[in-house]
């Protein structure tokens, strides 16, 4: 759901404030809030902004000024990429909080669930905060936007940026994503949009299209495991138990053409649904589509169908829902949310 017209409306806002102070390299914080983030600079005419860094390519480094492969991601910290975008603190003050610096494959639901709790203690409870940004490298981003997007509530924007270049690159392009990934967090046009993706001159929602729900994750304490597991021809059973029996609470099958997968593995699904009370969701392993209930429900069973959702989101979606100690029955409502019949 892109949103051009947004970003392009906050950038007008660049030049037009002039900060008061900016924190120069081999100088301290200027100004700490009182829930102990430290700002670059405080200019009371700017919103504020905190900056939530988990690595990535974003941050990624080489000693080749050329080299856009072969790099290390999440190398580079957090205040590294905030100075190496001083027009930043022209659209608003800015906090950084490191919480990893990895490459995005390493991002784990423990992460994600510690920096959720983390953005809504100290931007959604601090009347003062305008909103967040995460740098995020790009292989997994959208499953943290999408979890991002279900687990923050209170209508101020987060924003998830990354970049297909490091930044040593010399065509690197986060720090220009940075900068509109701040500008929009700091637009009061961007509120109650939900999580959005901020990457080469574009915005786009984190939660496509339908169903959207709401999860309270204050008492969350660990996301369950879920695993997703690939539909192909001759598909064997074995690989649903054996999911199972490793710790999986959960599984998610990346089905062929409208969740489909062969009439053996089906009745492999059935039962880990009816006697060992696990649940299934059937997506799609195509680029696009969805999965109607009505391709996958069963007299038999209860079968979940994932709608609009793609197997990485419908992961995501059902870890949480388990996570709230939602039974088979309880998460099928929740998905039908965002399918057709």
């Amino acid at each position: 759901m892109p949103l051009k017209p947004l970003l392009v409306s906050a950038l007008a806002t660049l030049g037009a404030a002039s900060p008061l102070y900016h924190r120069a390299a081999n100088e301290t914080f200027v100004f700490t809030n009182a829930n102990g983030l430290n700002f670059t600079q405080m200019n009371t005419t700017l919103p504020n902004v905190t900056i939530f860094a988990t690595g990535g390519t974003i941050a990624g480094s080489d000693s080749s000024s050329t080299a856009t492969t072969g790099y290390t991601a999440g190398a580079v910290g957090i205040l590294t990429l905030i100075d190496a975008v001083p027009s930043m603190l022209d659209v608003a003050n800015v906090a950084g909080v490191q919480v990893s610096n990895v490459a995005s494959e390493d991002v784990t639901s423990d992460i994600l669930l510690s920096m959720s709790k983390e953005i809504t203690r100290v931007v959604c409870n601090d009347p003062t905060m305008a909103g967040a940004v995460i740098t995020h490298g790009t292989d997994t981003l959208e499953e943290s936007a999408f979890f991002m997007d279900a687990t923050v509530n209170c209508g101020k924007p987060v924003v998830i940026v990354g970049a297909m270049r490091p930044s040593t690159v010399v065509s690197a392009d986060g720090p220009f994503n940075l900068l509109e990934a701040v500008t929009v967090a700091a637009s009061p046009k961007a509120r109650d949009r939900g999580a959005m993706v901020v990457m080469n001159d574009r915005i786009a929602s984190a939660y496509y299209p339908t169903g959207k729900v709401a999860i309270d994750v204050a008492n969350m304490t660990a996301i369950p495991r879920v695993a997703i597991l690939f539909s192909y021809e001759d598909m064997h059973n074995d690989t649903l138990y054996n999911a199972i029996e490793s710790g999986a609470e959960g599984i998610v099958i990346a089905g062929a053409g409208a969740g489909g997968v062969t009439t053996s593995f089906n009745y492999a699904i059935e039962d880990a649904i009816n006697r060992l009370e696990i649940p299934v969701v059937q997506s799609m392993r195509t680029v696009n589509g969805d999965v109607p209930l009505s391709d996958v429900s069963s007299d038999t069973a209860t079968h979940i169908a994932s709608g609009y959702l793609n197997p990485q989101k419908s992961r995501v979606l059902l870890g949480l829902l388990l996570a709230e100690g939602k039974n088979i029955t309880e998460i099928a409502e929740v998905f039908a949310l965002g399918t057709d019949a």
